[in-house]
């Protein structure tokens, strides 16, 4: 009796030595945070707060500054932890990237993950990407804190998953004008809650000049000449885009979507070297050349 009750101390002595070792291998594995940024929050936010608009057309984003501010204000909240990266999810046609998601992809600790983007410039599909990185990263604690700049209430999935698994979730957001731009679902669910303000953002968004064009003041286009610019675009709108594409925009014929007839205005402005800009006529022409184009490929 007394050997079995030594060979049972025993054991559970050697079971407390080995504890006591993977606790102190615990202790001195440092921790881990990630941030994870909704692009399409963060231009709308930022552009709204600093350039007084959500248009990404009409500012400028210093990215690679940016994300360092955000890398070094990460350290300070997270000062015993190592960064794992940066996650920037975006949208893109087909989910090919354009030359700004390309020079970010290219940062140090920086990994793009693309949604796609519809004829409306809305993103699909970026949510899901936001949880499946959250949920794999906390299920296998390859971080146990996240910090995600997002205001999306479709999000709140995303961070009941990562919590699931253990990991912390802390919520960043840009100051509103008024009111506010995250989801009050989403502002429960995180376990802690940051806003960053417009000091912040200034050194990084600023205001494009709105183009001149010298032809302006020139002679004004024939219409003939705006619907062949109007055919060009298209031709070039739909070698981009392909040809299922067209779905997206056959329902609302003859008009366009907002944002296709706003890049579609714009591009024909810089080729014509003219201001289209109350020039009703010639915008119909500048129309109308882009759907013919599309027709004649049905």
């Amino acid at each position: 009796m007394n050997d079995d009750l030594a060979a049972l101390a025993a054991r559970i002595d050697r079971t407390n030595e080995l504890l006591q070792r993977m606790l102190a291998e615990v202790a001195k594995t440092p921790s881990t945070h990630a941030i994870f940024v909704d692009a399409g929050y963060l231009y709308a936010a930022a552009g709204r707060l600093v350039a007084g608009t959500e248009d990404r057309r009409a500012f400028d984003l210093d990215a690679e500054g940016l994300i360092e501010a955000l890398i070094d204000r990460a350290r300070t909240i997270f000062a015993d932890s190592r960064l794992l990266r940066v996650y920037w999810y975006d949208g893109a046609r087909r989910r090919i990237h354009t030359a700004e998601q390309q020079s970010i992809a290219e940062l140090p600790d920086v990994k793009v993950r693309l949604g796609n983007l519809n004829a409306n410039n809305q993103q699909k599909g970026v949510d899901s990407l936001i949880r499946s990185d959250l949920e794999s990263l906390a299920r296998h604690r390859a971080i146990s804190d996240a910090a995600l700049l997002g205001g999306d209430e479709d999000l709140v999935s995303a961070v009941e998953a990562a919590q699931g698994y253990g990991a912390r979730v802390h919520l960043w957001g840009i100051e509103a004008p008024e009111g506010r731009n995250q989801a009050e679902p989403l502002l429960w669910e995180v376990d802690s809650q940051r806003t960053f303000d417009l000091d912040f953002f200034k050194p990084y968004v600023s205001r494009r000049t709105p183009a001149t064009y010298e032809g302006a003041t020139a002679a004004r286009p024939t219409r003939e000449d705006v619907r062949f610019v109007g055919a060009q675009i298209a031709a070039k709108w739909l070698a981009a885009r392909g040809r299922e594409s067209l779905g997206d925009l056959l329902p609302g014929h003859p008009y366009l979507p907002g944002s296709v007839d706003q890049d579609l205005l714009v591009e024909a402005e810089g080729m014509l070297q003219y201001s289209l800009r109350g020039q009703a006529d010639l915008r119909r022409a500048l129309r109308d050349g882009f759907w013919e184009h599309l027709e004649t490929r049905l």
